[in-house]
């Protein structure tokens, strides 16, 4: 697949990700909690925390998004092994990593203020482990991106 192509088919997955997430941080996530206040009169004072929790995972989630367009469009201009792009991918890992850590922690304090359950503190730890995981995943990329690049600059120099 040619360079050009695959930043183009990249922009698109970014779009159709962005309107999921619209879709589901302004429809899905808050009409879940509508449906569980009215059939469990019991969380009705769990609903707001829950909803700014939940909706403040949207910043990471775009960031990346964001940093995403960006690497797609340096692959567009022939640019994919560069300090940028490593850069860049790098900054995804960790904000992958801070959003999975504030999701863990802002679990345990809706605990704590008995907003929460155990059982959704249990679930929300395979959430975490995703999270993480894709941390490393992008940590590792950035690294071999950067490897990449330093060999792209040396073979660049012998010719």
């Amino acid at each position: 697949m040619e360079q050009k192509n695959m930043a183009v088919l990249m922009k698109i997955v970014i779009v159709i990700m962005g309107i999921v997430g619209i879709i589901c941080f302004a429809d899905i996530i808050p009409g879940l909690g509508r449906y569980f206040v009215d059939e469990y009169k019991e969380f009705s004072g769990w609903y707001v925390p829950w909803l700014i929790f939940l909706d403040l995972l949207a910043i990471p989630f775009y960031a990346i998004l964001v940093l995403g367009w960006i690497v797609s469009s340096e692959i567009g201009r022939d640019k994919s092994f560069s300090d940028k792009n490593a850069k860049l991918i790098k900054a995804a890992s960790v904000i992958s990593l801070s959003a999975s850590v504030y999701f863990f922690v802002g679990n345990m304090v809706l605990f704590f203020l008995q907003k929460n359950h155990p059982g959704v503190i249990l679930a929300s730890i395979l959430v975490v482990f995703v999270g993480f995981a894709v941390s490393v995943g992008f940590a590792m990329l950035s690294h071999l991106i950067m490897k990449a690049a330093k060999l792209q600059e040396q073979n660049d120099l012998t010719i």
